[in-house]
């Protein structure tokens, strides 16, 4: 009997799906069953081609063989993962099996994922499409009886095929001609060129900020105070004679109360969370990266089964959804999670109306628990930290508003306007939880208060006991957090400067599942570092938005493609015809950067040459520490220089970081501090102190995936030499 071949993403998800489908016998690359075949793939096994597969004439980077515009791409199999491809090639075209399955995650980039995998191997099969948000035994059950058509995905898989195109013709051709113009190792990109000018934009404007002084006025009560605005509603004053003047009208005078205003304010629960909004929390809350929080995610998702799918870009849930939340509020119901559930569930409390809206949901609904209760005590400290912050959030949604009356009151003196804001709370509602609310980030200014205020009646005086100057000085805008670099992503329309091009602003810088590896794209071709929580951009990065063509940095255009996406996703617009038009701006790109005149210098450069090509080496701040690279594109050669640990000083307590190399490694203080490596994290170890043996095993695999791949200098050396007598 012919069998149904089931292709998922990972092998983790490939075991679980096949448990539950009932096959158990072990294959090559496969799990199999009476009815089911479960494969999978790693990942990608199946990209495009790089520019050298095109031709010969492409191995050389030059500008005669640019722009790169193929006919028609072609697709290469990965060589780290061929031989999963070809044990997947084979059941894809056995006689045995009648169709196939698509199991991968169920977004654009899983689609791509199989689609091109198939593709490869030539498979003419029908496909089904599995598409669910949870890997629990239930939600992988339903799936399989609630099969789609594969061909109802088509336009899907032609939005990912176009985006891939789009980022092949654009990057590489650009990424080739900046290299070529300036003999450098740049590289340009739709997504991570706008990323990066946000960040190098808000570097320039605080650079280029001129402080200056201005002056607050209060006039003090027996239980309030209340701030000075002028005739336009304006508290700063930028003189101090004025705001001494004014004092010394005011001070000790009675106040006539001119007006007061009593509205009742109501707060809901902040909505669910998407990818994107638990990512920002989770580096506000945590120090978390976005990569990380997405990677303990699909942990969560994928091996946990405790939450359900983490790549959507939707902060809602559908109503058929509704019927099964008293379940998941029961799964979530462990530690100290446990009161608050056992609450919901014996007040029968209903999740707020707002969070149900299936218009805007997408490909899927909003991060939630699962109906399978996790085995908490199998998590890591880091997938606590998110499993909590979601069911938070979820559980928040139960409760009603946070309500509170609000005072508004201006009270007058000698033709001078103050003004104070009084709140009362009616009902804590939700804050009960003690969930914080990331959206709700309003400044406040100096005339509110969190305290109710005494009974003010309009028409009525109360007393001056005394007035404050207080100097202060305009704030330059902060640096980006990789938390609010992730909101600038999401919603660039404010850095539009054109109005009228606001509108069309609609998508934001990349997608929820992308935003995360563009940031990590960004630390690892040193375009930015972090220091602190911040981020700075390097010289490199400033300057490589100082040459790359305008239209590349704006994020206008490239919001605009992520909406066209969008639309071939939908089969409201066709593939080629988007492609057709990245054909011809990629060849408009090159030729602005040929005829550019513009410079790069390298400014980091060290005196110590580089051991394979002899050039010299520059020193750059990499995400986990100082490394040394190659200036030359064509040379990889790169070695560390200080690893960033998370042990602490024993002096003054800050971050040690790890120097040298082999049995020479020494950990670092910047005060002074320094010891053995080895000898340092023994003693740490053995005393149990600070440090466990979790965090050493842990430390000392990461430095081993950290050392550099390529041989010692003098080995380099050495062989060079050797090749070159051989010559």
């Amino acid at each position: 009997m012919a069998k149904t071949l089931v292709l998922a993403e990972k092998p983790s998800v490939a075991r679980e799906i096949a448990r539950v489908m009932g096959a158990h016998r072990k294959g090559n690359g496969c799990l199999e069953g009476e009815k089911y075949i479960v494969t999978w793939a790693l990942g990608h096994l199946v990209t495009l081609a790089d520019p050298e597969k095109y031709g010969d004439e492409y191995k050389k980077w030059s500008f005669e063989t640019l722009p790169m515009l193929p006919d028609k791409m072609k697709l290469v199999i990965i060589k780290e993962t061929a031989k999963q491809f070809t044990a997947v090639k084979q059941l894809l075209l056995s006689p045995s099996v009648s169709d196939v399955i698509i199991a991968t995650d169920a977004g654009r980039e899983g689609e791509l994922v199989a689609r091109w995998i198939i593709e490869k191997a030539a498979c003419k099969k029908p496909i089904k499409r599995l598409w669910i948000s949870s890997q629990t035994d239930k939600a992988i059950k339903e799936g399989f009886s609630k099969l789609r058509n594969g061909d109802d995905y088509l336009p899907l898989c032609n939005a990912a095929k176009a985006r891939a195109e789009a980022d092949w013709l654009v990057g590489l051709n650009v990424t080739r001609a900046l290299t070529c113009r300036h003999n450098a190792q740049l590289s340009a990109g739709r997504v991570q060129t706008p990323t990066l000018a946000l960040i190098v934009e808000r570097e320039n404007e605080i650079k280029n900020f001129k402080a200056k002084d201005y002056f607050n006025l209060h006039a003090n009560f027996s239980s309030f105070r209340a701030i000075y605005r002028n005739s336009d509603g304006v508290s700063a004053i930028n003189d101090r004679t004025d705001a001494e003047r004014i004092a010394r009208k005011v001070d000790g005078k009675e106040f006539v109360v001119k007006d007061v205003k009593f509205t009742e304010k109501r707060v809901p629960a902040p909505m669910l969370y998407d990818l994107t909004e638990l990512q920002r929390d989770a580096n506000k809350l945590f120090k978390m990266s976005p990569k990380e929080t997405l990677s303990v995610m699909q942990r969560l998702y994928e091996n946990h089964k405790a939450l359900t799918y983490p790549r959507t870009d939707s902060r809602y849930i559908t109503e058929d959804i509704v019927p099964t939340l008293y379940d998941r509020v029961r799964a979530a119901s462990i530690g100290s999670l446990a009161d608050t559930a056992k609450d919901i569930m014996r007040n029968r409390r209903s999740i707020n109306k707002l969070c149900v809206n299936a218009a805007k949901v997408s490909d899927h609904h909003a991060i939630i628990p699962t109906e399978e209760m996790p085995n908490i005590y199998a998590f890591s400290n880091e997938e606590k930290k998110i499993y909590v912050l979601v069911v938070s959030r979820f559980f928040s949604c139960f409760y009603p508003d946070f309500v509170y009356k609000q005072v508004k009151a201006e009270l007058e003196c000698g033709g001078e306007s103050f003004f104070v804001t009084g709140k009362e709370v009616i009902d804590y509602g939700w804050k009960k939880l003690g969930i914080t609310d990331s959206d709700e980030e309003e400044e406040k200014d100096d005339s509110e208060s969190e305290s109710s205020l005494p009974p003010l009646v309009k028409g009525g005086k109360i007393r001056c006991t005394g007035t404050d100057v207080k100097g202060l000085k305009t704030t330059p805008p902060s640096r980006y957090t990789e938390a609010s670099l992730l909101s600038a992503m999401e919603n660039p329309s404010k850095f539009i400067k054109d109005r009228k091009m606001k509108e069309f602003i609609g998508a934001g810088l990349g997608t929820p599942a992308t935003r995360a590896d563009i940031i990590e794209k960004l630390y690892s071709t040193f375009y930015i570092e972090k220091k602190d929580n911040v981020l700075y951009p390097t010289s490199k990065g400033i300057q490589l938005i100082d040459i790359v063509p305008k239209e590349l940095k704006e994020p206008l255009l490239t919001a605009q493609w992520e909406m066209r996406l969008e639309r071939i996703a939908k089969g409201e617009e066709k593939k080629d015809g988007f492609v057709s038009e990245i054909r011809s701006y990629a060849s408009e790109l090159v030729k602005t950067v040929k005829n550019s005149q513009s410079t790069y210098k390298h400014d980091n450069m060290t005196r110590t040459p580089c051991p394979l090509c002899g050039k010299m080496l520059l020193k750059v701040n990499g995400k986990r520490g100082e490394m040394l690279v190659c200036q030359d594109r064509e040379c990889s050669y790169h070695e560390n220089l200080s690893i960033k640990t998370g042990a602490r000083c024993p002096n003054c307590h800050k971050a040690l970081e790890i120097r040298g190399q082999g049995d020479g490694k020494i950990v670092v203080c910047k005060c002074g501090f320094k010891q053995k490596a080895d000898g340092f994290f023994k003693a740490k170890e053995d005393g149990g102190k600070s440090v466990s043996k979790q965090f050493v095993k842990n430390f000392m695999q990461q430095q081993q995936k950290n050392e550099p791949k390529t041989e010692s200098p003098l080995a380099l050396a050495m062989k060079k030499a050797m090749e070159q007598n051989k010559k």
